[in-house]
């Protein structure tokens, strides 16, 4: 194979969870800390304090690195006890660094007008000002410094324990399916993969085979979700927040007003796309869409499927019509082991990208199937990658870029591949095809991950009063399909909160509408790119390195001159994704 399948750890440490090289670091990493924390007990002079800054952010890729590592351990052997074990380790890492960083913002807010302008304007720091500045404003919106190290301290084996509850019992589900005569056992992931079969009836057994096996393990997610909630709602009503949205609103650099206005744009829209759902049954020979009808392959004549060679060599073409920099920087990532792609038992499901930021490296994590979905979300995390790699050379703070924006490079990069595959198709059916899949990825924002975004805000509203329980679970997740969706679905998935890792991810709240943003960001770059060809590279650059140094507002106006708090913009964004509806309405009409 030109592009090995198997990622390489070893260039980071050597040994994976037995690894010397590693505890090694971590070990440095925390006296890093304890120096740290021994120097906050200490007045600083702003030429110390400036050089503690500096000291905090080595610590802070420190962290990173570690992190990194063991999220990759974790995802590539689910039974791994040992890097089970190391991320209980880490997780106490990153906790000092936050106490750290608490006592950082403290040093901020005791200083005079005077001082704060003086320490911001300094030349060696002027680049992450905007940040300082954030971390001073958080000082003030919390409990005083020490409640909030407590807080961060019981949250290693509170909060944070019951997300490591949740995915130690994801990984270790061996769930029952019968295929060709006999019966396997399936990880989530590889189920999950059998739901976006080409084959109806393997569809089905999938869908009704994965309602049976969360429903059975329900009680326990029941407990992890009601525990992570719990934490955060409480953390929440000690500082005095009383919107479960603050928190997300504030890591996503947005305004409630600007995700109203992309939600009410979205759902002016919807209409049009239950036209295409409607279509989309037609040509799977059904009367009605069923969940797992969705986001399905329409029928095609022969294998559809593409090795993953030939994914790569694809997806290397089409970034370097757009953007020879994306192209070379994708071409050495895949040749170098960048990406687990391999089709295997024991992984854990679902895909990510992580930023090794000591060795100014990404992992992509995912396991491939061959499928132009799968193509997809390559491409997608190629794209996360990119995104950090045009930060690696600005200062730890000035990378920190959110979800939102995050989600921006990697949707673009995925927008470049899925339109030029469908541009260049010569064969109708494979044409229809790619383009079904582009709008089924629109369907995927502007449906289920609103009713993620819904399901999650009403649930914590409920469990402000009480434990919410398994059926009301259930339920609540019904009723935001259902609206979600428009009530277009013949069947919807009760069990979906519980099969969802973003639900139980305790490092960021409300781990759905950011996906939406920049999903729509995106598509709005890309409109603009399409105008401008390959002229448009550095600006687009110009833009990723802002990401991690401002609003989406400020960002936006900046860089694309548009208000993201008005509804244009995001009528913009989806009316490209519109002109792939009506296209596909057109092919389909006969």
């Amino acid at each position: 194979m030109k592009y090995p399948q198997v990622w390489d750890l070893e260039i980071f440490f050597k040994g994976g969870s037995d690894s010397e090289e590693f505890k090694t670091f971590v070990k440095k990493a925390n006296e890093m800390s304890k120096e740290l924390n021994e120097r906050l007990q200490q007045s600083l002079s702003l030429k110390e304090l400036e050089s503690f800054i500096h000291d905090l952010q080595t610590l802070m890729q420190h962290a990173r690195e570690a992190g990194a590592f063991v999220s990759c351990l974790t995802a590539q052997d689910v039974k791994d006890e040992k890097a089970s074990l190391w991320q209980g380790s880490v997780q106490e890492l990153f906790t000092s660094v936050q106490n750290v960083t608490v006592g950082l913002e403290e040093k901020l807010t005791d200083l005079t007008a005077d001082e704060w302008t003086a320490l911001i304007n300094t030349e060696s720091l002027r680049e992450i000002a905007y940040n300082l500045e954030e971390k001073k404003k958080a000082a003030d919106e919390k409990l005083n410094p020490a409640e909030e190290k407590l807080a961060a301290a019981l949250a290693v084996d509170g909060y944070h324990a019951w997300g490591t509850v949740y995915n130690q019992a994801v990984g270790r589900m061996q769930i029952p399916f019968e295929e060709n005569g006999e019966t396997k056992l399936l990880s989530a992931g590889q189920l999950q993969n059998r739901l976006n079969s080409a084959d109806r009836k393997t569809r089905e057994q999938a869908f009704d085979v994965s309602e049976e096996a969360w429903q059975k393990e329900a009680p326990l997610f029941t407990s992890t979700l009601n525990h992570l909630a719990g934490f955060r709602l409480k953390l929440y009503e000690a500082r005095g927040w009383d919107h479960v949205l603050k928190e997300p609103l504030d890591i996503n650099r947005m305004s409630e007003k600007t995700l109203n206005a992309m939600w009410e744009a979205i759902n002016d829209n919807k209409p049009r796309f239950y036209e295409f759902m409607n279509r989309k049954a037609q040509l799977l020979g059904v009367e009605k869409l069923a969940m797992h009808d969705v986001h399905a392959p329409l029928p095609t004549e022969g294998d559809a499927s593409i090795s993953y060679d030939d994914a790569c060599d694809l997806i290397i073409k089409h970034f370097n019509k757009f953007s020879p920099k994306l192209a070379s920087f994708t071409e050495g990532a895949l040749r170098d082991g960048w990406v687990e792609a391999e089709d295997r038992a024991g992984k854990r499901p679902g895909g990510f990208c992580t930023s090794f930021a000591v060795s100014k490296q990404s992992r992509i994590f995912m396991t491939y199937d061959g499928s132009m979905a799968n193509v997809a979300t390559l491409a997608h995390e190629l794209g996360h990658a990119y995104h950090s790699h045009c930060l690696k050379t600005k200062q730890p703070l000035a990378q920190r870029y959110a979800m939102n924006v995050a989600e921006t490079a990697s949707t673009f990069a995925e927008t470049i591949v899925a339109d030029a595959l469908v541009n260049e198709a010569k064969d109708a059916d494979v044409k229809l095809s790619l383009l079904e899949n582009k709008v089924n990825r629109a369907l995927a924002f502007f449906m289920n991950i609103h009713a993620r975004f819904l399901f999650e805000t009403r649930f914590y509203e409920a469990r402000k009063e009480k434990l919410v329980s398994t059926g009301e679970l259930n339920a609540l997740m019904e009723e935001a399909q259902r609206e979600a969706y428009g009530n277009q679905l013949e069947n919807y998935s009760p069990t979906f909160w519980a099969s969802k890792l973003h639900f139980h991810i305790t490092g960021v709240p409300f781990y759905n509408f950011p996906y939406t943003f920049g999903y729509l960001f995106s598509m709005g770059i890309y409109k603009r790119a399409l105008e401008a060809g390959r002229s448009f590279e550095d600006d687009y650059i110009s833009l990723l390195e802002d990401t991690a140094s401002m609003s989406v507002e400020e960002l936006a106006m900046k860089h694309l001159q548009a208000d993201l708090t008005t509804k244009e913009f995001w009528q913009e964004a989806i009316d490209v994704v519109l002109a792939d509806v009506d296209e596909f309405m057109r092919l389909t009409n006969k």
